[in-house]
């Protein structure tokens, strides 16, 4: 019986986080599952609990951990023996830590709910352009699952069905980083040809076409394919659905989030309803009480020392982005670096508005460059280089300043740096770029980092948990 549960968990054959629903579904699966999607509305409930996957901590709950935190940005609090994100930080990982776990089997919990949908919308009675689209956009939802797992695991397991019998689950081994690709970029160019344009009313924030072509390009980029990614983001760019907002602060307002300049977030939604996002009071600095945010802080994902000077003298961003001290309710100042970009006023602890950026248009923007600078045309990334540092109130660089492919690497580098804080880009930014171990190894020192960085500390440990399950077939990462 322990077996069985086990791989259930592997493959994350659940519906909900519920526990008690989750424990219960082993046995009344087939029954559940047969009297489900036999209509639209079973559809598009299922649907939108593949979207809801997103929230969980091991997707963008608490992406921070994976994305942000080994990187040269950001850094962990400490709490006495608590050393989970530590390890992510210094680079000393144990192979039970409980957050690769997590990214693990929450990504593979959203996949599932994805793949029920692919595998049954055959079989529902409905108007088909909308069954072309919910289809699509539960591909576009597991492309990006998986390339968060490829990226952080490298080869993962490919399950691109329904599994409804937990034996089937023993079948599955990691597939190669390149199969994985392969399959996102099925999905996203499936995608892209049946979502729509834009949404209204209920519907926004729903995957659409132009969020299929960003993701596209983006994967193109990370696999080194320059000129695949430079035609996919310049069709995003001549499409004309989205646009810089006027100012960098307004991108950040939770009253105006799904705003021109987005182009997918993860939605929340505050109201004592169980949809709000966290990251406003999980970002705030330990012990401030209400100084900084109503019901006080958690410390976590701490802006470093050095992420601080990163920004250029006059960088409108940086005010929005971070802050280095605040004034305790005694009126005395308090110096701590912490994360200032998300914080709507929360109605409980954990239950604000802020959506989490997936796709912006600036990130489009800097990708469209850097696939121009990789494919000989220097001069030809520059305008859209200074389009970003415009808005920041930067002067904008030259040819003598990024006239040199080499020159305009490192410029996109910094920029997407600043411009991107703090919304899960950094470490993922400089293992596409190869920047990596220079960067981290060149801080070593100052980080505390504990180990001789090496290739294999550009992807993290298999879970020790998914190994004992089915040890025949998933092996760890060398190094772990």
């Amino acid at each position: 019986m322990k077996r069985k549960y086990l791989v259930v968990a592997l493959l994350s054959l659940a519906l909900t986080s519920c526990k008690d629903e989750f424990l219960a579904l082993s046995p009344i699966s087939q029954a559940s599952t047969a009297t489900f999607y036999k209509t639209s509305s079973d559809l598009l409930n299922a649907l939108n609990g593949a979207y809801g996957a997103l929230q969980l901590n091991g997707q963008y709950g608490q992406f921070y951990v994976v994305s942000e935190i080994p990187s040269d940005d950001t850094r962990p609090v400490l709490s006495g023996s608590v050393t989970d994100q530590d390890e992510f930080d210094k680079f000393y990982m144990r192979t039970t830590n409980p957050y690769t776990l997590a990214r693990w089997s929450d990504g593979y919990k959203g996949i599932y709910r994805c793949n029920a949908i692919i595998d049954r919308a055959g079989g529902v009675t409905m108007d088909e352009t909308l069954k072309k689209r919910v289809i699509g956009e539960a591909k576009f939802l597991r492309a990006l699952m998986y390339f968060n797992l490829v990226r952080v695991f490298g080869d993962v397991p490919l399950v691109l069905k329904e599994i409804t019998d937990p034996q089937e689950g023993y079948e599955y081994g990691r597939s190669p980083v390149a199969d994985v690709y392969a399959q996102i970029i099925k999905d996203l160019t499936d995608s892209e040809a049946v979502l729509d344009v834009s949404y209204t009313g209920a519907n926004i924030g729903r995957a659409t076409r132009g969020a299929a072509k960003s993701l596209l390009g983006k994967v193109y980029l990370t696999q080194k394919k320059y000129a695949e990614a430079a035609a996919k983001l310049k069709e995003v760019i001549d499409a004309n659905t989205y646009d810089l907002l006027p100012t960098y602060a307004a991108v950040f307002q939770a009253s105006g989030k799904n705003h021109k300049e987005s182009i997918f977030d993860v939605q929340y939604k505050k109201g004592s309803i169980g949809e709000g996002s966290g990251f406003a009071n999980a970002y705030a600095p330990e012990n401030s009480g209400n100084a900084v945010i109503q019901f006080g802080g958690g410390g976590n994902n701490q802006p470093t020392a050095d992420m601080v000077a990163a920004y250029e003298p006059g960088d409108l961003r940086k005010d929005v982005s971070l802050a280095t001290s605040y004034v305790n309710a005694n009126g005395v100042k308090v110096d701590y670096n912490f994360i200032r970009k998300y914080k709507d006023p929360p109605v409980v602890n954990g239950d604000s508005e802020d959506n989490w950026p997936v796709l912006r248009y600036a990130d489009v923007l800097l990708m469209y460059a850097e696939a121009l600078n990789e494919t000989g045309k220097t001069a030809d990334a520059l305008p859209f280089l200074n389009r970003i540092r415009t808005r920041a109130g930067l002067a904008a660089k030259t040819a003598a300043d990024a006239g040199t492919q080499a020159a305009m690497r490192l410029a996109l580098e910094q920029e997407r740096r600043v411009e991107l804080a703090f919304e899960g880009h950094r470490w993922f930014d400089l293992v596409r770029t190869g920047r990596a171990l220079d960067v981290m190894k060149a801080k070593a020192a100052a980080i505390g980092i504990k180990t001789n960085l090496t290739e294999n500390n550009l992807i993290f440990a298999i879970p020790q948990s998914q190994i004992d399950i089915n040890s025949s077939k998933i092996k760890q990462n060398p190094g772990y």
